[in-house]
């Protein structure tokens, strides 16, 4: 090739390059001139927004207090500790160092990491609650080196009581990575909420609504400045109907031993004290739960989490009898002035049925049969009945379903009949299983709120009350009891007999203060005839109920004392009753109730 074409090859190449740089320079400068200048504002706020922060401001949650005012929980500072995964270098070194100024095993908060997988990066995690001054201080000097570590000054749960109501208190837990996934969840990230008794029912106004602060940020994302506030809305108050020193003397009373409390106002259900034994410390949920605390509770024989007052259902024992003197005077298969003889013991179906009392009570009308709880007496009448109208009656005093408190987890106890039978053992109902219904035994289960309820109705003269524990709370009002006038008047003298004549409930007795009930005693194991179990194992032992009001006269309180293998009725649970009474009310005033 010549030097002139060589020349003009290199010319048109060297234009060709001048052209594209030229048509580069101008699309760089076209895009600086789009990114400047159209879209300068977008871009410019988008900056601003990289350096503005807004961080939530927990509202104080609600705190709740006792018919006279007095605080059963309230909201306490606390430090807290949060790790933002985005901005340190190593998550495992991060948790390291966090474990060593905490004392605790890295293992521990490997699990909390973990249980925000599924959470973006960027939001944090709250990796440890209640931390003392020295830690949160530790933290404070180490920001330089680990700002993916803050240290927030927030709310810690104090319930006053201890384990003292801890069944209707219950308490928080940390809100889980699924519901803060949920659409529209109002929840974020190392949220409290309530997971048991009120703190769960009443969630909503006990939580309040989180403010809000703006803040600028460096760029290790530390905030500098503090440009806006915006003020959150504190959780509501919540006053219960709950009397805080009769429920701490029922909670006293029922320690070391397995069982149930209920005491309310038979006027309006009013629960004045509503206590399950054993119980547990919903304090130790105010932070996140150890490990072994949580082992402890859930492997401990007598399930301290359950609550028997409202989630355990048991045979009634004499304390139905109540009921089937009800069905028997409605349905005028008895009247007030009929007797049977009893013996020790009657025969039913070809079968002996035994008395509680073996030589027998002789003559007794329906009165005297409650005064002494005749086995022999009720045997009859649950025969003359029939499964179906005990099971009836039963359902007008509202066994068998949930009372409607405002608590979850209530269970429906159980009212058997024929096709009840059929369609859960798949056999038939047999005659011999009425005689220990009428008696309250068999496959008839209740709860101890039930049993409240259901003698509510009887000391109010015929109204079914719905049992509360928020005062103030918008309820239906009282259903009439579906019996005919004049039925409750005999089971009234009779209720008042057993503890004020010669009756099973004279451990009751109250100077002063004129207490009407009826005891109850469970067989756990089947007996020929009765026999005190008081020496048996634990296990074998019978259960006690004792179901009362007082005044007799003019009702307002509701005792039901129900002791898991605690023995008789008038032996075990009817003292604490009468300690009950005697601190709700003032004998030596008088019948002026505590106010």
């Amino acid at each position: 090739m010549r030097v002139g074409e060589h020349r003009e090859v290199l010319a048109a190449r060297v234009q060709l390059l001048s052209r594209l740089a030229t048509v580069t320079l101008a699309m760089i400068a076209g895009a600086f001139w789009y990114v400047q200048v159209l879209q300068g504002s977008h871009f410019r706020q988008l900056a601003e927004n990289n350096r503005l922060r807004k961080l939530a401001v927990e509202a104080p949650r609600g705190t709740v207090y006792d018919r006279h005012g007095r605080v059963l929980v309230e909201d306490l500072p606390s430090y807290n500790l949060t790790l933002d995964r985005s901005r340190g270098r190593s998550v495992p070194d991060s948790l390291r160092f966090a474990a060593g100024i905490l004392e605790r095993p890295v293992e521990e908060l490997e699990r909390v990491v973990e249980r925000y997988r599924g959470v973006a990066p960027f939001q944090p995690v709250l990796l440890a609650e209640g931390l003392t001054l020295p830690e949160a201080a530790r933290f404070r000097v180490a920001e330089l080196e680990h700002p993916e570590f803050e240290i927030q000054v927030t709310h810690r749960r104090l319930y006053r009581l201890g384990s003292h109501a801890a069944h209707v208190l219950g308490y928080l837990g940390e809100v889980r990575a699924e519901e803060i996934a949920r659409p529209q969840s109002p929840y974020r990230s190392g949220d409290q909420i309530g997971r048991r008794g009120v703190e769960r029912a009443y969630d909503r106004r006990l939580r309040g609504q989180a403010g809000e602060q703006v803040v600028v940020v460096d760029s290790r994302g530390r905030p500098v400045e503090q440009l806006g506030r915006a003020v959150g809305r504190p959780g509501e108050p919540l006053r219960l109907t709950l009397d805080a020193t009769l429920q701490q003397e029922a909670e006293r009373l029922l320690e070391g031993q397995v069982g149930a409390v209920v005491a309310l106002d038979p006027r309006d259900g009013a629960v004045r004290a509503l206590v399950s034994a054993p119980a547990y410390d919903p304090n130790l949920f105010a932070r996140r739960l150890a490990v072994e605390d949580w082992q402890r509770l859930v492997s401990d024989p007598f399930h301290p989490l359950q609550n028997r007052a409202l989630q355990s259902a048991y045979s009634p024992g004499s304390v139905f009898k109540v009921v089937v003197a009800a069905a028997g005077l409605a349905e005028g298969v008895v009247t007030t002035a009929d007797g049977v003889y009893c013996n020790g013991s009657a025969q039913h179906y070809g079968r002996r049925f035994h008395c509680w009392r073996a030589g027998g009570h002789g003559w007794v009308d329906l009165e005297r049969a409650l005064e002494v709880s005749c086995d022999v007496y009720f045997y009859a009448l649950g025969q003359k009945l029939g499964i179906e109208r005990l099971a009836e009656y039963s359902r007008r005093f509202e066994l068998g379903r949930p009372t409607g408190i405002d608590l979850e987890g209530e269970k429906t106890g159980l009212v058997p009949d024929p096709e009840w039978s059929r369609r859960v053992r798949r056999h038939p109902w047999y005659p011999g299983e009425t005689i220990s219904v009428a008696i309250g035994q068999g496959a008839l289960l209740t709860t101890p709120l039930q049993v409240a309820t259901m003698m509510a109705a009887i000391a109010n003269g015929g109204r079914l009350v719905t049992p509360h524990l928020v005062a103030g709370a918008e309820l239906a009002a009282p259903r009439r009891l579906d019996l005919p006038p004049g039925v409750l008047e005999p089971i009234r003298r009779g209720l008042w007999r057993v503890v004020n004549g010669g009756g099973t409930g004279a451990t009751a007795r109250v100077p002063g203060l004129e207490v009407a009930g009826k005891t109850g005693t469970v067989q756990v194991i089947a007996h020929e005839a009765y026999q005190d179990t008081s020496q048996l194992r634990r296990e074998h032992r019978n259960h006690a109920w004792f179901a009362s009001y007082a005044p007799a006269a003019a009702p307002q309180l509701v005792v039901v004392v129900f002791l898991e293998h605690g023995g008789q009725g008038s032996r075990a649970a009817a003292p604490v009753a009468k300690a009950l009474y005697e601190t709700f009310f003032q004998p030596d005033l008088g019948v002026a109730p505590n106010t």
